[in-house]
């Protein structure tokens, strides 16, 4: 794997788990929940056009940088499913206005999607060298996922 790619990996993966040991009970941190997990699914695209030898563009627009990617692989068409387009707002908008203010259930969200991306780009980029192994889902995210999938299942 290229060093930029595997330095963005790396960073995504630091984002990823500072989102992930923020107690997700403190409501003081959800904006800081929100904003790693929009900077690791940035960081995890971006590594996928850099393995691919594309430019990135030094932009947090999730959905552009997710477009670049759809450009090369189609099935990058499958994270749309997960509204990842919706962390664009954690990057800058959270950060500097008080208009959004994530809910629980806003973090939690964006945690499941970052784990969501992370799995998603490592596959297609192990494809790219030579199908490595990837690690299973760790037991904080499947434990999300249930408690997210059951949430979901009460509301419809």
């Amino acid at each position: 794997m290229k060093r930029d790619a595997q330095i963005l990996i790396q960073k995504a993966e630091k984002d990823l788990n500072i989102a992930k040991s923020l107690s997700i009970e403190n409501h003081d941190f959800l904006e800081g929940i929100c904003f790693h997990c929009q900077q690791s699914v940035e960081k995890y695209l971006k590594a996928f056009l850099v393995c691919n030898n594309q430019e990135i563009n030094f932009t947090h627009d999730i959905t552009a940088v997710l477009s670049d990617c759809h450009k090369i692989d189609v099935d990058f068409n499958k994270l749309k499913e997960l509204n990842i387009s919706n962390l664009t707002n954690y990057a800058v908008i959270v950060r500097y206005d008080d208009i959004i203010e994530p809910t629980l259930e806003d973090a939690k969200e964006a945690i499941l999607i970052a784990e969501k991306v992370k799995l998603f780009v490592i596959e297609k980029v192990n494809l790219l060298e030579q199908n490595q192994t990837l690690k299973p889902e760790d037991a904080f995210t499947k434990d999300l996922n249930n408690r997210l999938n059951k949430s979901k299942g009460l509301k419809r």
